[in-house]
């Protein structure tokens, strides 16, 4: 009963490495393509920001790579140090990307409003989900009850999982408009701002097909629990 369930992970693990590998050779490969006006990613995203009326928002930098995201606590997109400094396609990307989640929070986007109440139900969740399913595989046939309230516990980090794509797509949505219609891509170089943002929105797409799977493999054992 246990072997699919690394089944899963091990065939979700394979091709979320794929995929990050194939990101970052996307990234390194554009971020060797230059942009106009020359701006780096902190001046694209303070320009977005500006277009866009947003005022209360600063564009700070971050350690790491690939660790750019958009804090709505303290109102800050963070842009990770290659990112924060760098002027060339990847960078503009990202830094449109992460403005585009701060668009969307001072526009409300449903599906933001509808993740940032889930953040604490999910940080909760997170911590005690696989234990519980783990009693509840063990206890299966004497309290089915466990295995039941796991699978609930999970079913809202997979909610969480799909709620995120619609507004990590909608973010990239608006930093390819915004970066075209700025003048900051061109007809050479928009289409590897588009790439790179469709790779990384793969992560997430994988992310939640592999918690989906995941929860499907848990209502299975639930389900067949009699047999």
């Amino acid at each position: 009963m246990i072997a699919p369930i690394w089944i899963i992970f091990g065939v979700f693990m394979l091709l979320s490495w794929l995929i990050s590998m194939q990101l970052r050779s996307k990234f390194k490969k554009y971020s060797k393509v230059p942009i106009n006006y020359n701006m780096t990613g902190k001046e694209v995203a303070e320009k977005m920001l500006r277009d866009n009326g947003i005022m209360d928002v600063k564009v700070i930098s971050t350690p790491g790579q690939l660790t750019d995201h958009y804090n709505p606590l303290k109102k800050t997109v963070n842009l990770s140090q290659g990112v924060y400094g760098s002027s060339n396609v990847a960078a503009a990307a990202v830094a449109a990307h992460e403005c585009g989640h701060a668009i969307q929070h001072a526009t409300a986007y449903s599906f933001l409003m509808m993740r940032s109440k889930l953040v604490p139900i999910v940080s909760f969740t997170s911590k005690w989900v696989q234990w519980v399913l783990l009693a509840g595989i063990l206890l299966v046939q004497t309290i089915p009850a466990v295995l039941l309230v796991g699978i609930i516990l999970f079913a809202m980090t997979t909610l969480f999982s799909f709620i995120t794509l619609p507004v990590e797509i909608n973010a990239s949505k608006r930093a390819l408009v915004w970066l075209n219609s700025s003048g900051i891509t061109n007809v050479q170089n928009h289409d590897k701002a588009q790439d790179a943002l469709r790779w990384a929105a793969y992560t997430y797409v994988v992310a939640a097909l592999g918690s989906l799977a995941t929860l499907l493999y848990y209502i299975t054992i639930f389900m067949g629990r009699k047999n």
